[in-house]
C-alpha cells in the first residue's frame, strides 16, 4: 500500500464538496478519477498530496516519492522553463525535506549528535548533486521528445502558448516518473495533440509506477486505467476496468436501481390496496388487516434513484443535398509566402462524417477555413449549391461576451421569443444566473453549450466543427456524439478527442507535413489497435417496443424506432432485449 484515504470530507463554508470519499492506492495501480465538474476531484487530489487539509477522515502515506502534474501550467514571466523542470520531486523532494529538517535541528541546538547529522547531511547533498547532474543530462532530450526545441530552456513560462506550457509540464512528468512510486495527474492531456498524448501514454505504461489521474479524455482513460473511481454528490464509488467498462457498469447500476424501486413501489401499492379492502370489512378481516399492515411496515424500503439532469440535444437537419457535397482537387494554401497545405484532394459525399486530426500547428483549422472559402486558396474547390453550413469555432468567436446567453439567443430567434430562448437554453442545462449573467462570467464549458445551442438552432446539412468537445464534460460529450450519430447531414470535425473520432466518424483525415491523407474507418481502425481484415459484419433488424438508452454509447431509442444491430454492438442492446424492449423483425 502506497497511500490510503479513509472517509474524507471537506466543506467550503456552507457548501459540502466531499462527504465520504475513500481510496487505497497500491503499487502498480492505475486509477482514473472521474466526476462532474465541481464534484471535488481536484480538491481530493490536493488533500492526498497534503496541500490541503480534510475536515474529517484520515490520510496514510507510506511513500514520499510522489510526482504531481497540476491542471493549470504555470504562466509567470518570472519563472523559466528550466526553473519548472528542475523543481524537486519524488526522491529529490524527500531529500530536500530532510535537509531542511536537519538544518532546523542544528539551528535549535541542544543535546544532538552533531557528527551523525553532519554525516547524514553530507550524504544527502551528494545524492542531490547526483540527481541534479542526471537531471541536466535528461532535460533537453525530454523536451525534444515532446516536440519542443532545446533553446526553450531559458524562455519564461509566460511567453509560451497554452500547448507549449502543457508540454513543459509533460516533460516534467516524464522526468519525475523515473523516480516516483506514485504519479498524480490533474487533466494532463489538456491542450495536447494526439501524438503527444500517445507518447505520454507509452511513457506511463512503460514506467510501471502507480498512477492516479483526473481526465475528461475518455480514450486516455481507456488506455491507462485499470480501476475507475467516481465522485458523485460528495461520495466515492469504485469500478474495476477502464472508462468504457465503467460507463457500462454504471448504467447497469442505475437501471437496476430504478427497476428495484419500481418493483418496491408496485408491491407496496398492491399490499396497501388489499389492506384498504380489508379495512372496510373490519369484522371479518381485522386480524388479517393488522397482519397486512405489519407486513407492509417490514418491507425493505427502496430509495428512488436520484435523476441526473441530462442535456437534450437533437440537431435539426435541412433538406438533403445531392450525392456530392464538397470536392477539392490540387488545393493549396499559402500564407506570408509559405505553403501551409498543398495538393489536397477530397471527395465528400452525403452521409460522410469526417474527423480531421494532426499535430498542433499542422494546419487543421487552416484546412477547414480553406474548404469553407474563408481564406484564399489555389486549385479546384466545389461546394454543392444546396449546402446549408453550420460552423462551430473552438474559440467561440460568434459569441458576444458582453451579452447574456438569453440576449444572444434572442438576437438569433427574435426579440419577442423570450420563453423559447429560455427553453432552448434549458435543454443545455443553462438556467438561472447562467442565462442572465454576461457570457464573460461563464466557464468555458458553459460558453461551449451556448455556442452549441446557437449552432443547432438552424437547419443545416453540413456541419463544420473545430474542436467541439473542448470544455465539455463527459456526459455532454456522449450526448453530442449521439446527436451527431443521428444527424442526417455531413459532418467535418477537427478534434484531438480520439473517443469522439471513434464514435462519430466513418472517415478520418490526417494533416501532417503539409498534406492531407484520407482514410476509411474511424481513428482506432486507422491508428489504434489492429482490426482484423475479416468480411464486414452483417446486422439484424430490430423494432423498439419501449424507450431505452444504449448502455455503451448513451444513445436514446424511442418506441417504434427500427435499429440494425451488428454482433459487435450487441452488448449495448442486450439488457433492453432481455427486458422485452426490443423485438427482432
Amino acid at each position: 500500500m502506497l497511500l490510503k484515504a479513509q472517509s474524507i470530507s471537506k466543506s467550503f463554508g456552507p457548501v459540502k464538496v466531499l462527504e465520504d470519499v475513500s481510496l487505497q492506492i497500491n503499487e502498480g495501480d492505475r486509477i482514473g478519477l472521474v466526476g462532474a465538474n465541481g464534484a471535488g476531484k481536484s480538491t481530493f487530489l490536493r488533500i492526498l498530496l497534503g496541500r490541503e487539509s480534510a475536515d474529517t477522515g484520515e490520510i496514510t502515506r507510506r511513500t514520499g516519492r510522489i510526482g504531481y502534474m497540476e491542471q493549470f501550467a504555470e504562466s509567470s514571466d518570472d519563472v523559466t522553463v528550466r526553473d519548472v523542470l528542475r523543481r524537486p520531486y519524488g526522491g529529490m523532494e524527500e531529500i530536500t525535506r530532510r535537509m531542511a529538517e536537519i538544518e532546523e535541528i542544528m539551528i535549535a541546538g541542544g543535546d544532538i549528535d552533531w557528527n551523525a547529522l553532519a554525516e547524514e547531511n553530507a550524504n544527502l547533498e551528494s545524492q542531490m548533486a547526483k540527481f541534479e547532474m542526471e537531471l541536466d543530462d535528461n532535460l533537453e532530450r525530454m523536451l525534444e521528445q515532446v516536440g519542443l526545441p532545446k533553446g526553450m530552456m531559458d524562455r519564461t513560462m509566460g511567453s509560451l502558448s497554452g500547448g507549449e506550457r502543457t508540454k513543459v509540464m509533460v516533460t516534467r512528468l516524464a522526468v519525475q516518473i523515473e523516480d516516483c512510486d506514485l504519479l498524480i495527474m490533474d487533466e494532463p492531456t489538456s491542450h495536447l495533440d494526439i501524438s503527444t498524448v500517445e507518447w505520454m501514454e507509452r511513457t506511463i505504461l512503460d514506467a510501471g509506477c502507480a498512477v492516479l489521474v483526473i481526465s475528461h479524455d475518455r480514450y486516455f482513460l481507456d488506455r491507462i486505467a485499470q480501476r475507475v473511481m467516481e465522485i458523485e454528490r460528495g461520495r466515492s464509488r469504485e469500478y474495476k476496468g477502464n472508462y468504457s467498462e465503467f460507463v457500462e457498469k454504471k448504467n447497469m447500476e442505475v437501471e437496476r436501481a430504478q427497476r428495484e424501486y419500481e418493483r418496491y413501489t408496485d408491491q407496496k401499492r398492491r399490499q396497501e390496496a388489499i389492506a384498504n379492502q380489508m379495512f372496510h370489512d373490519q369484522r371479518r378481516y381485522m386480524s388479517d388487516y393488522k397482519t397486512r399492515l405489519m407486513l407492509i411496515s417490514k418491507m425493505e424500503e427502496k430509495e428512488r434513484p436520484e435523476e441526473s439532469k441530462e442535456i437534450s440535444m437533437r440537431i435539426q437537419a435541412a433538406h438533403k443535398s445531392g450525392k456530392n457535397v464538397l470536392m477539392a482537387d490540387g488545393l493549396s494554401v499559402e500564407r506570408d509566402g509559405r505553403t501551409i497545405l498543398s495538393n489536397i484532394a477530397m471527395d465528400i459525399q452525403k452521409g460522410d462524417k469526417i474527423g480531421v486530426f494532426g499535430a498542433n500547428g499542422a494546419g487543421k483549422t487552416t484546412l477547414l477555413d480553406a474548404l469553407l472559402g474563408r481564406i484564399p486558396s489555389k486549385g479546384d474547390l466545389w461546394l454543392a449549391p444546396g449546402a446549408k453550413i453550420g460552423y462551430y469555432s473552438q474559440h467561440h468567436e460568434s459569441l458576444d461576451l458582453d451579452l447574456t446567453a438569453e440576449e444572444q439567443m434572442l438576437m438569433v430567434i427574435g426579440r419577442d421569443r423570450k420563453a423559447d430562448a429560455r427553453n432552448m437554453l434549458a435543454r443545455f442545462l443553462l438556467t438561472g444566473d447562467t442565462v442572465t449573467n454576461k457570457m464573460s462570467t461563464l466557464s468555458g464549458g458553459q460558453r461551449a453549450r451556448v455556442a452549441l445551442c446557437l449552432l443547432l438552432h438552424d437547419a443545416t446539412n453540413l456541419l463544420v466543427l473545430d474542436e467541439p468537445t473542448n470544455y465539455l464534460d463527459m456526459e455532454s460529450k456522449h450526448v453530442l456524439e449521439g446527436a451527431l450519430a443521428e444527424y442526417d447531414g455531413v459532418v467535418i470535425t477537427v478534434t484531438h478527442d480520439r473517443y469522439f473520432l471513434d464514435n462519430v466518424c466513418n472517415k478520418v483525415a490526417e494533416v501532417s507535413g503539409g498534406t492531407v491523407t484520407m482514410y476509411n474507418g474511424n481513428y482506432t481502425d486507422v491508428k489504434g489497435r489492429p482490426v482484423p481484415s475479416a468480411k464486414a459484419e452483417k446486422g439484424e433488424p430490430y423494432r423498439v417496443l419501449a424507450p431505452f438508452t444504449n448502455w455503451v454509447d448513451r444513445r436514446k431509442y424511442a418506441k417504434g424506432d427500427k435499429v440494425v444491430i451488428k454482433p459487435s454492438e450487441w452488448k449495448g442492446f442486450e439488457n433492453a432485449f432481455n427486458q422485452g424492449k426490443l423485438k427482432k423483425l
